[in-house]
């Protein structure tokens, strides 16, 4: 008996009669596992690239840019001197030996300094020294009147009261400042008051100081017109509400100003 034989031949006898049952079909649209396996495959390859691409973009720039203590075309000879620490100077032994010399070059000392200096201001003095003398030269030359000595021999104005000597030195404005001056060719501060006051027979020295010293001090609201306003180095006749009547600098004439400072006091003399 063949079984293959037999087994198809009862086969063909149910499908004849209805009765049996149908061989068993795998549905079309279902892939085979084969297929299956190579899709899940490729999902997981796929997935991999993704993800290193976006890692790589995500890298910051300068983790690309070279190192700074290296250079893209290899380190160079001192570079690697450096690293490995050969700082070695050779220095001849007869260096020990060599002495500094100036070269002749010499340095102007302090006490040079100090000498050139007071040259200087020895010359200045004495260039100033021969301009005043030609100065007073020619202030002599150019006024004949009376001179302090004759007016204190002989004053102009025997009765003394401060209005008159105001008025007397009143006179003078517009007179030049010369240095030394006492004389209307020309007045310096100190030569001007002492000018005006010889008319009323009163002596003062050529000196604001010594004009200061005089006389005496009072307040500066009992102050009139032809008291003394006297300042570090500098006189003139106080002319009222605050102003002064003076030979004020070269350059400058006999005038009327206010007083420009706080630092002064008033003197009287006669009293």
């Amino acid at each position: 008996m063949n079984p293959t034989a037999d087994l198809a031949d009862v086969s063909q006898a149910l499908a004849r009669s209805g009765t049996g049952v149908a061989p068993r079909r795998a549905p079309v649209d279902a892939p085979p596992k084969r297929s299956r396996r190579r899709g899940y495959l490729a999902n997981v390859v796929f997935m991999t690239l993704a993800g290193g691409l976006v890692a790589t973009m995500a890298i910051p720039a300068y983790a690309f840019a070279p190192s700074s203590t290296e250079s893209n075309f290899g380190a160079t000879a001192s570079t690697e001197l450096t690293r490995s620490g050969a700082q070695t100077v050779q220095v001849a032994d007869h260096a020990a030996t060599v002495s500094v010399a100036r070269d002749g070059f010499t340095a102007t000392t302090p006490e040079e300094l100090a000498a050139a200096a007071a040259a200087v201001a020895a010359k200045a003095a004495e260039a100033r020294r021969q301009e005043v003398a030609a100065q007073m030269t020619s202030y002599a030359a150019s006024y004949s009147g009376p001179s302090v000595a004759e007016y204190l021999a002989n004053p102009s104005h025997p009765s003394f009261d401060l209005a008159s000597v105001y008025g007397v030195a009143s006179q003078y404005q517009g007179v030049p400042y010369v240095y030394g001056g006492a004389t209307p060719a020309g007045f310096d501060c100190s030569g001007l008051i002492m000018y005006v006051y010889a008319q009323f027979g009163i002596s003062l020295p050529h000196s604001s100081t010594g004009q200061g010293a005089a006389g005496t001090r009072i307040a500066l609201a009992d102050a009139q017109p032809g008291d003394l306003v006297i300042m570090d180095g500098h006189d003139g006749f106080y002319a009222g509400n605050g102003n002064i009547l003076h030979a004020p600098y070269e350059g400058a004439a006999v005038r009327v100003q206010p007083i420009w400072t706080s630092s002064y006091y008033i003197v009287r003399l006669g009293i």
